[in-house]
């Protein structure tokens, strides 16, 4: 199939250089992705394979979370005390509320556990007097940071949901590139950065993806273009 089909999204080029050479990006457009649907139906109904062997196929991880089961509306998560206060303490960037709500600070308190989160407050703490950021994260770690809450910016009903890290990213990056063909990322790509959760294979550098999406071209990943074919331009 021509991947020339799938344009790249408003405002970004298809194209990007990187130090690994020259590649072309091609997002793919899908409907919501709900809770409960199936992603390797996801992959067969969106993805045009079988996909060239050289090629990477980029899922985001929300789909991956969502479609594990692992988003809910926010009406269904019961903060606690602890979740309400640790939430005080995480930087609200103006991308996305992160930990910086009660109901996300619960579901890192269910995936993290008590006793870190207690300690990345403590050092978040002592470091905000002296205009450091980002420390609470650091310490959290990636499931903590891959966690995400409502946010204006985010379609419905995800504007109203919050959600955990995908499980097993690794495993599930193997299983679908046997279905695809292809290498295959799990990513978390966003105006903050890039972040990879899950590879097919460990010899995928790291630094590759993140220079791939160092623009952010998925931008809105988990809503209309969770899904992006990377071959290396011609």
């Amino acid at each position: 199939m021509d991947l020339s089909v799938f344009s790249p999204n408003s405002g970004k080029a298809r194209a990007i250089e990187t130090a690994f050479g020259r590649f072309d990006r091609f997002p793919i457009r899908t409907h919501v992705i709900m809770r409960g649907e199936n992603l390797e139906d996801v992959m067969q109904s969106y993805t045009p394979t079988p996909l060239q062997k050289g090629d990477y196929l980029f899922v985001s991880e929300k789909i991956v979370a969502i479609c594990q089961g692992r988003a809910w509306d926010i009406s269904e998560i019961q903060p606690s005390l602890l979740a309400r206060v640790l939430s005080r303490f995480v930087y609200r960037s103006p991308y996305g509320i992160g930990l910086g709500s009660p109901w996300t600070m619960q579901l890192a308190i269910e995936e993290v556990g008590v006793l870190r989160l207690l300690f990345a407050a403590a050092c978040s703490a002592l470091t905000k007097p002296f205009g450091v950021r980002g420390v609470f994260y650091r310490i959290a770690g990636t499931a903590a940071r891959a966690i995400d809450g409502p946010c204006d910016c985010t379609i419905p009903p995800y504007n109203h949901y919050a959600k955990k890290a995908p499980k097993d990213p690794d495993r599930v990056a193997r299983r679908l590139s046997g279905l695809v063909g292809c290498s295959v990322v799990i990513i978390d790509a966003n105006d903050l950065g890039v972040e990879v959760l899950g590879k097919s294979s460990s010899s995928i550098p790291t630094s590759f993806c993140k220079q791939v999406f160092r623009d952010n071209p998925l931008g809105q990943s988990h809503e209309s273009t969770p899904l992006c074919v990377v071959r290396r331009a011609l």
